[in-house]
């Protein structure tokens, strides 16, 4: 039977270790399918590591990552896919918003010959207005100017081929935004409607509202060279407009209209050009920020330990390790 390998990034999520095995063990008893759960985890302050161990005790299909630090969600993921050994690997959030059951589904249309199929989101429950609004606007910016196109109101919760895991991992690239990712590697590709459901325990571990916003910005500046040409043009209709203006306030000066000391015009136009150079340099400086963070080729996670993953797909500058445990 093919092997289905579920990637779970986790931190602090002690109330929902228990719960998602569960729930994941019951849609998977009702598959022909063989199944490993791997949890990537950043080093919690709960008991977030003891509650996988205490599972992977009764049941050895249930692995373990360790980070030596946290390197955060998009590195966990991508750790994760590179040790799964699956045919196909889903990648689910611990916290049950996205609901396991839908796995069957996913693993049905695998079967047709689909070699991503993606969750899209019908409802967010459990969501602020803030953050819907901010992934609304943000997923229509996305969509006009990606190269590649990132389906709006998706996650990181799908199932992917072994080939398309593969060429994802390859990438190498240090800012780990999954769907643009997966949307960039192509494949044969289709979606599962569904209405998400608010956490099943605790409470996010990241700022929900600026979260969202970087998430979006890594979908920006990560796909799209549009903002750089955005600012171009508009340096460019500035010049023209302030050009203009210069000629207009000449011959008004020849035509001995008075201007008044501290002109306000004036005033408000340095602001406004001084502005938009700020802007196109904070825009710019996004794009040399990200380069400079390729250019170091630093690991995107360094393991603490492992538990029942007996290889890495990692090349071995990312097989650093302070210490590796391996069982079973």
């Amino acid at each position: 039977m093919p092997l289905i390998s579920v990637v779970i990034p986790a931190y602090n999520e002690e109330a929902n270790v228990g719960r998602v095995y569960e729930r994941l063990a019951s849609v998977f008893a009702r598959l022909p399918v063989e199944w490993e759960l791997i949890f990537s985890v950043d080093p919690s302050s709960d008991r977030t590591e003891e509650k996988i161990l205490e599972l992977r005790a009764q049941d050895p299909r249930v692995k373990m990552l360790r980070f030596s630090r946290r390197f955060g969600q998009p590195a966990a993921t991508l750790a994760g896919m590179e040790a799964a050994d699956g045919d196909a690997v889903v990648v689910i959030d611990c916290d049950l918003q996205d609901p396991p059951e839908l796995i069957a589904d996913m693993v049905a249309r695998w079967n047709e010959g689909y070699e991503v199929v993606y969750a899209q989101r019908r409802t967010r429950a459990g969501e602020t207005f803030a953050k819907r609004v901010v992934a609304a606007v943000g997923y229509r910016v996305i969509k006009r100017i990606s190269d590649v196109e990132i389906p709006p109101n998706t996650g990181d919760f799908r199932l992917m081929s072994r080939r398309v895991v593969d060429n994802v991992v390859a990438l190498r690239e240090e800012h780990g935004f999954l769907r643009g990712l997966v949307a960039l590697v192509g494949f044969r590709q289709t979606s599962i409607l569904y209405d998400r459901d608010p956490r099943a325990a605790g409470h996010s571990k990241y700022n929900r509202f600026f979260g969202s916003l970087v998430i979006g910005m890594n979908g920006i500046v990560g796909f799209s060279r549009y903002p750089l040409h955005l600012i171009s043009s508009v340096g460019l209709l500035l010049s023209a407009f302030s050009l203009l203006l210069s000629l207009v306030y000449f011959v008004m000066k020849l035509a001995g209209f008075p201007f008044p000391t501290g002109n306000p015009t004036i005033v408000l136009l340095i602001c406004f050009f001084s502005g938009i150079q700020l802007l196109s340099l904070g825009v710019m400086a996004e794009y040399v920020g990200r380069i400079y963070d390729e250019v170091k080729r630093r690991p995107r996670f360094i393991l603490e330990s492992s538990h029942g993953i007996e290889r890495l797909n990692a090349p071995e500058r990312e097989r650093v390790t302070v210490e590796t445990v391996i069982d079973g």
